[in-house]
């Protein structure tokens, strides 16, 4: 009896020992003085910022705030068949489907065979004959260290990092969407003002034409507005050249061809929503791409608990039933049943050290990991401070413009008086009415900037900020 019970003790001792060093096989700790800290406020806004952990959540339609019916339709049919939301959707079924297969290892392994051999029988002269078996397998391996759980969680969070990310790719191709559709109605307000200055300078060529036959005007007053008609008509091809392309561009977006996509020139009604202050509070909770580098990195911490693991024993348990016999009309016969039940214990010792670097590697990745979610961290906060710097100096731009614009018009009113009354010379109108057209298309170019920066802090928001 106590040779029996030392043997038993003397064959369970690796494993009671890896039990004791089971605790080191948990995932690793991050150190929270190793990520950025969270400030108080942005500089840009009043409102608190709120420290919450990231988590991946659709924001709904935030473009429906510009109230754009065509707006609406391009980015609802960008996220049908934009090919970047495809992949990215792609990915995310890769990464679900490669969890199942990893949690599947977990469960019980049930299979079934059958098979037919025909060998020597030692114990009659070795005459041959043949053994016709059919059965079950089962086998089950108990997850004692957590190497299979690890495995699991870490696959799960995988494919969490793979959502977060098809949600960023949603939301960076509807705000890329967004911006390219409102610089192309801003493109078409600008062509409107070039064209209708070019139209006013051709009617001011043919009127100095006449003029000059008539003997009032010298051929240079001609030349000057031929300049000014030739070079407006430069400026005028150059936007049609820019609008082109910026159509161009939408078509990838929306997922059409490009020679048969059109976005009919009209007129720019697209509201500019105003965002309240202090409504960036919860950059971190909305981003998707910063919840998916916080998925990535405890993937990574999870899988260092899973090359610790690997130090340790597998215990499986297995165990077989079916039927064998000489002749397959004797098979299913119950005196011809078989069975068997085992468990097997398996303790690597030496391995050319593979599961040390396994290990090096898994904490090289959470190294690599966590300095990406560092990254994303302070991208975050820097893209929102950049959008709302950004629309609090447009705005002052756009009212220090709008006197710009105002002033123009008005000397350019007086120019024109002055002209008819011959108390100037035509060049003096000529430099009045450029230096108008200047500051009108800068005005349309500080407005267009605001749409594109508002669309850029939703995004920055990570798609609206409405909680």
């Amino acid at each position: 009896m106590n040779r029996t019970y030392s043997r038993l003790r003397t064959a369970l001792a690796p494993l009671v020992a890896a039990l004791v060093l089971a605790g080191c096989a948990t995932s690793a700790s991050i150190d929270p003085s190793s990520l950025p800290a969270t400030p108080t406020a942005f500089k840009e806004s009043t409102g608190p910022i709120a420290s919450a952990a990231p988590e991946a959540q659709a924001q709904g339609p935030w473009w429906k705030v510009f109230s754009d019916p065509v707006l609406d339709q391009l980015v609802e049919q960008a996220s049908r068949n934009n090919n970047s939301v495809q992949v990215a959707a792609g990915r995310l079924a890769q990464a679900r489907a490669i969890a199942g297969a990893t949690d599947a290892n977990r469960s019980l392994q049930v299979g079934l065979g059958a098979g037919a051999v025909r060998q020597t029988d030692a114990a009659a002269n070795n005459r041959p004959k043949t053994v016709v078996s059919a059965g079950a397998n089962l086998s089950y391996e108990v997850d004692l260290f957590g190497k299979l759980s690890g495995a699991s969680d870490a696959a799960s969070l995988d494919a969490a990092s793979r959502e977060a990310l098809l949600r960023s790719t949603q939301l960076l191709v509807q705000a890329d969407v967004a911006q390219t559709y409102l610089s192309l109605r801003a493109l078409d307000t600008e062509r409107a003002l070039v064209r209708d200055t070019l139209l006013a300078y051709r009617n001011t060529l043919r009127l100095t034409e006449v003029r000059f036959k008539e003997g009032d005007v010298a051929e240079l007053d001609v030349a000057r507005v031929r300049t000014e008609v030739a070079s407006t008509e430069s400026e005028a091809l150059a936007l049609d050249r820019r609008r082109a392309e910026l159509e161009h561009a939408l078509a990838v977006l929306v997922g059409e061809v490009a020679s048969s996509f059109r976005v009919t020139p009209g007129e720019w009604a697209t509201a500019l929503p105003v965002i309240p202050a202090g409504v960036p509070s919860t950059v971190l909770v909305r981003r998707p791409d910063v919840s998916a580098a916080q998925s990535t990195m405890q993937a990574a911490q999870a899988r260092v608990g899973v090359a610790k693991a690997a130090w340790f024993p597998t215990f499986s348990l297995t165990a077989t039933g079916g039927y064998a016999a000489p002749e397959i009309q004797d098979l299913f016969k119950m005196s011809t049943r078989v069975w068997g039940v085992g468990a097997l214990l398996s303790l690597p010792l030496f391995d050319g050290g593979r599961r040390e670097a396994g290990v090096q590697n898994a904490n090289a990745e959470l190294d690599i990991a966590l300095a990406n979610y560092r990254e994303q961290i302070l991208v975050a906060f820097k893209d929102v401070e950049d959008q709302l710097s950004a629309l609090r100096l447009l705005a002052d731009q756009s009212e220090a413009q709008s006197r710009s614009v105002a002033s123009s018009t008005r000397a350019t009113v007086l120019s024109d008086s002055r002209y008819r009354n011959g108390l100037v010379s035509q060049l003096e109108l000529l430099d009045a009415q450029r230096s108008e057209l200047r500051n009108r298309r800068q005005a349309l170019q500080v407005k267009a900037a605001q749409y594109l920066a508002t669309v850029g802090l939703i995004r920055a928001l990570g798609g609206g900020w409405m909680s």
